[in-house]
């Protein structure tokens, strides 16, 4: 026996958490009997599955990318106003993917993507605290203090921000690029991070996702993860 929402998890539909809104919302039958309840419990070699009435299975095989997201694009399998996905480079891959987490509309950088919903849920969980790092140019210069009132955490949306590792890499005319990591995932949190010490995000890069380093990979472009940086991500 097996939950409901673990099982839609390993069949590569969404994250743990992300299944269990699908099933608050009335998209998952078991046996052709739609569910809303949590806590749910299928057999698997007994209980058919299905999502809006498409049948699920867990994959066999497991896959996990790494995308280099260009600035456009929004992270999301479909999006209402019609905006360019990152799914849309991988329409005809042979299994579904998802991907882990979100990169915001007008930033670029590591994206991964998966169809193993329990790693996904795993890395995204916030009691894991698995790193993001970026590069980020902002307006104007930017202090020492306001560089150690980011390690210490600011105040975005009335909450305070976990501390963060925060670089200055350098000063230019009218700019100043940092590298900043955090671990929390909170809606466009780097750049209301910036805001709250006085500058706005000029251009906003992720470049580290765990271990997962993005290098050189073209922007636009997607490569496979090695067994090593997989097991790596797995032991997290």
């Amino acid at each position: 026996m097996m939950r409901l929402q673990k099982y839609l998890a390993l069949c590569g539909v969404a994250s743990r958490r992300r299944a269990e809104k699908m099933i608050q919302d009335g998209l998952v039958q078991i046996n052709g009997i739609t569910v809303r309840e949590m806590g749910i419990q299928i057999d698997e070699s007994r209980d058919t599955v299905s999502v809006s009435g498409e049948t699920v299975h867990p994959e066999a095989e497991k896959h996990y990318l790494a995308y280099n997201k260009p600035i456009g694009e929004v992270t999301t399998v479909s999006d209402p106003e019609g905006r360019p996905t990152v799914m849309d480079k991988f329409r005809d891959y042979p299994v579904r993917l998802f991907p882990v987490g979100r990169l915001d509309f007008d930033s670029e950088g590591l994206l991964l993507l998966t169809n193993d919903g329990d790693l996904m849920n795993h890395l995204l969980h916030p009691s894991h605290e698995v790193s993001k790092v970026y590069l980020v140019k902002v307006s104007n210069q930017v202090s020492e203090a306001e560089v150690q009132r980011l390690r210490a955490g600011v105040m975005i949306d009335g909450k305070m921000t976990s501390p963060a590792q925060v670089r200055l890499i350098r000063h230019e005319t009218f700019d100043t690029v940092l590298l900043v990591s955090i671990h929390e995932g909170r809606n466009r949190q780097v750049r209301k991070m910036m805001e709250a010490v006085g500058h706005q995000v000029v251009s906003l890069k992720r470049v580290e996702f765990g271990p997962i380093i993005l290098g050189d990979l073209p922007r636009g472009q997607w490569r496979r993860l090695t067994e090593r940086e997989i097991s790596r991500l797995k032991a997290l």
